[in-house]
Formats: C-alpha cells, structure tokens, sequence
C-alpha cells in the first residue's frame, strides 16, 4: 500500500494485489468481454474519441472485479427478452487516469476528485450502454456517452418515448442485480460491495 500526495492510500504494487488475490478470489479483475456472452465492447478512453480528445489508455481492456462481472453477467441475460444487451464504454480505471480526468474537467458533478479517488478505480464501477442483441448496433439513449449536459441526469424527461424506454430498461435491469445508477450520468452504475476494494493504480500490462 503506497499513498499519494493526497494522502490517499492505493495499491500500487502488482504483487500486493496478487497477494490480495490469492486470498480473496473476488478481489481479482477479470476481461468482462470473457465473463459476459455477447458483450460489446466501445472503449473510449483507448482512442481519441473522449474528453480528453486523446487515448488515455494504451489497450482497449474492459476489467472489473469478479462479482461485477458476475453481476453484469446476469444483467445481460435479464435483457435478452427484450432483444437488446450491454455495451461497455468503460469499467476498472487506473487512479492516475482518474487525476487526469479531474485536471480536465476540474467539477466533481462528473469527475471523481483525485482526493477520493473513483470506484472506477476499485474495479467496481461500470459505464455501459444498449445495443440491438442481434447486431450490436447502439440503441438510442439520451445522450452520447460522457456528454455533460442536462440529458445526461438519469431523471431528465424531454426525451421521445422509445429513448425513454430504452434508458428506462437498463437502469431496472442493472439495478436488479444491486447495481447502483449515478444520476448525473445515465450511463455510470456502481456495484453495490465496491467498499470492499481498495483503490488501484495498475496499468493493464501490470495485470496481465
């Protein structure tokens, strides 16, 4: 465990948190891509197409702790009926991306202070979207994804009824499983044991 100038305590070491692992199998970060059938995969922050206009990771990786990824498991099974799964824009997040991501934006609304830290950074946060099961192809929701602006709140209600229903249907589905919305953002659910991780500052290439 090391801090930062935060004082804030993080998990820096790739063999502290494979001793972490080794204890408590739930604490290991696993490729959602291989935990859930049929997940999409639209990982912004490994391209240019994001806030920062730049890719802020080196690899496009989706990972989260095991019981996310268990949990977004079902939630993909709860949105068969319907014809639509998930599509994942972003889920575990290095801390030092988060810093960056706060230098940017610099408004706690929609950037996790370097202070706090983000459950993003604890692997048990999760940014996702609908897309057509059969195709893939995104479902209309009310916003792009990371557009700050007021459709963005899980509550705004100018929308047209198909929109409404589609965001309607993945916030019951994922809050089914005990995933938690964050209003501001339609797209950000929180797995509700993330206090039991601790943060993390490990790149991808460090985890595998």
């Amino acid at each position: 465990m090391s801090r930062n100038p935060y004082h804030l305590p993080l998990i820096c070491s790739v063999h502290e948190y494979r001793a972490q692992v080794a204890a408590d199998p739930d604490q290991q970060l696993v490729e959602l891509a291989a935990e859930v059938p049929g997940l999409v995969l639209d990982l912004r922050y490994a391209t240019p197409n994001n806030l920062a206009g730049r890719p802020l990771y080196p690899r496009a990786r989706a990972l989260a702790r095991r019981p996310v990824a268990a949990a977004l498991a079902r939630v993909q099974v709860a949105l068969a009926p319907y014809g639509a799964g998930l599509c994942v824009y972003d889920a575990y997040r290095p801390y030092h991306v988060t810093r960056e991501f706060y230098e940017l934006i610099g408004d706690e609304n929609f950037a996790a202070p370097p202070w706090r830290g983000s459950r993003h950074n604890r692997g048990c946060s999760l940014d996702v979207g609908l897309v057509l099961r059969e195709t893939g192809q995104p479902l209309p929701l009310p916003t792009a994804f990371d557009e700050l602006t007021p459709a963005a709140h899980a509550r705004y209600p100018h929308l047209p009824a198909h929109v409404l229903f589609n965001r309607s249907l993945l916030l019951a589905a994922m809050r089914q499983q005990g995933f938690q919305n964050y209003p501001a953002e339609w797209w950000h659910f929180d797995h509700p044991r993330w206090p039991e991780f601790d943060l993390l500052d490990l790149s991808f290439e460090e985890l595998f």
